[in-house]
Formats: structure tokens, sequence, C-alpha cells
């Protein structure tokens, strides 16, 4: 199962660094040489998608490390915390997007107005970046890798910026060259929001926040009552660590059975609680059942 995690999230990781790679060639290129600024502000906005794919893929590939004596509970933060990394340099990278294109509005000379094959650059984006966005949101969801997922969501955002890049220079070359600069800066605004977004997602998953999910906690109850000789399952705790939920929780067994039986029943249940992909660790304390639960 990691096995197969790793793979699916290495080659998520592999198909959005190579592919921006090449539109952030294209945009700049092509802005440079057609005069568009929202255009080359979008190639420096696929350079963010580059580094912000290999600081997700390290992070990912940290989260995969086995527990340990210093890591009891894995490296599962480590993705959160890469995301963190990244909502940095996006927000760099916005401010210097949005103060050069402001500077560039006060001075008229900067003003062009945008050469046609600008267009079919910008046409090209928006394909390019629809299939890359979801198929890396789609290996993100299937492996339960906030990295990975965020990485696409981050894509996804360059369908918007090409189509809005397209609008502007057919509008510039109708006679309102000035909106070129003026959609540069507002892919600065964009990125900065990206940058929000994935900062406050992070920063939740840091602190362990789990949402409330009455999925996983009819699955464990189902388990628990689908196992011989185990009931009532209570006091679930579960922390989230971005790619994989610990649980630890209390089950009711017979009071009148040993020790070794009681510890053969938790067993049971958290070998069958290990078999949900979304569930790494798990600790199943045995408790005998009181009058009020009745007998097994």
């Amino acid at each position: 199962m990691e096995k197969d995690r790793d793979k699916e999230g290495k080659k998520a990781s592999m198909v959005a660094i190579g592919s921006n790679c090449v539109l952030t060639v294209l945009n700049i290129t092509v802005g440079l040489m057609g005069g568009s600024y929202a255009l080359v502000a979008e190639g420096m906005h696929t350079f963010t998608d580059i580094v912000t794919s290999v600081v997700a893929y390290i992070g990912f590939k940290i989260s995969q490390k086995p527990a340990n004596e210093r890591f009891p509970e894995g490296y599962g933060r480590a993705e959160a915390l890469a995301g963190l990394i990244i909502v940095l340099f996006l927000t760099l990278i916005s401010f210097e997007i949005m103060d050069s294109a402001y500077e560039r509005m006060v001075n008229p000379g900067h003003v062009m107005v945008p050469d046609n094959y600008v267009i079919v650059m910008a046409v090209l984006g928006i394909f390019l970046n629809f299939f890359i966005s979801r198929y890396v949101i789609k290996i993100g969801r299937e492996i339960n890798s906030p990295a990975i997922e965020a990485d696409g969501l981050h894509q996804r955002t360059d369908i918007y910026t090409s189509i809005t890049i397209l609008i502007g220079v057919v509008v510039a070359k109708i006679g309102f060259p000035v909106l070129d600069l003026i959609i540069g800066f507002f892919i600065g605004l964009l990125i900065l929001k990206t940058a929000y977004t994935i900062g406050k997602e992070n920063i939740l998953h840091i602190m362990g926040f789990v949402p409330e999910n009455k999925e996983i906690i009819s699955k464990l109850e189902s388990i628990v009552e689908n196992t011989p000789n185990a009931c009532d399952v209570h006091n679930i705790k579960i922390d989230n660590f971005a790619s994989y939920l610990i649980v630890v929780m209390h089950i009711h067994v017979d009071p009148d059975i040993t020790v070794k039986e009681g510890y053969e029943i938790a067993s049971q249940v958290e070998q069958n609680i290990l078999k949900l992909p979304e569930i790494r660790y798990v600790s199943v304390k045995p408790c005998p059942f009181s009058e009020n639960h009745g007998k097994l």
C-alpha cells in the first residue's frame, strides 16, 4: 500500500514539474517577445508551480518515513510543514509581481499592445493547466496527500489566469493596453489568495485538527461490532497527521475472560481497523463491560 502511494505521489509530482517547466519557458519567452506583462507574470506563476511541486514532493517523501524512537507517531506532519514553505514562497512572488505591475502602470512608457501569438499561448495554457491540475488533484485525493492535492489546487488557478490573459489581450488590442498590466497585478493577487488558502489548511493539519467525520466513526463502530467478542467502541480519539490518522479507542469485552483473551480480541480489532487505508496506527484498549452494557 505504501509503495503504491509513493509511486503515485512521485508520478503526480513529476508530471506537474515537467509540464510547468515547459509552461514557464513558453510563457516568459512569448510574453517578452509579444509585449505582454500579464503573460510574463503568468510565467513567474508557473515557475512557482515548479518550486511548490518540488517542495510538496520533498514533504511527501519525508512523511513516508517509518516511525522511530524520536518520532514515534511518524513523519506525517512534514507535508503540512512543506505546505507552509510553499505559502512563504508564493507570498514573496505575489508581492514581486504586483509591485512590478504597479511600477509599469504609473510609467506610461511601459504600456504595450500584446502581439497575436500571445493569444495562442494563452489558449494553450488553458488546456494544459486544465488537464495537469485535474490529474494532480485526483492523485492527491486518491493517496490522501494534502501536499500533492494543494499543489494541484495551485495549478488549477492557472486555468483562470490564462483565461483572464486571453480576455486582456483581446481588450488591449481593441484600445486598452493598460488592461494587460492590470491583469498582471490581478495574477499577483490570485497567487496571494492561493497562499492564504494553502496556509490556512496546513496550519490546521499541524494543529491536529480533525474535521467532523461521521463516516470514519461509523467504520470503526462497524469493525468492532463485527469482531467476535468485542462491542461498544468508546473514548475514540483521532489524531490527524495530514496524510494519515492515528486512532486510540476503548472497547468492551466480557469481564470473565483472561487478560490474554482480552488482549487477543483487542489485537484482532486493531488488525481489522488497519485495513482502512486512511489509518496508519491504532491502539485498542479492552475494558470489562458493566451491567449497563449487558453481556456478549
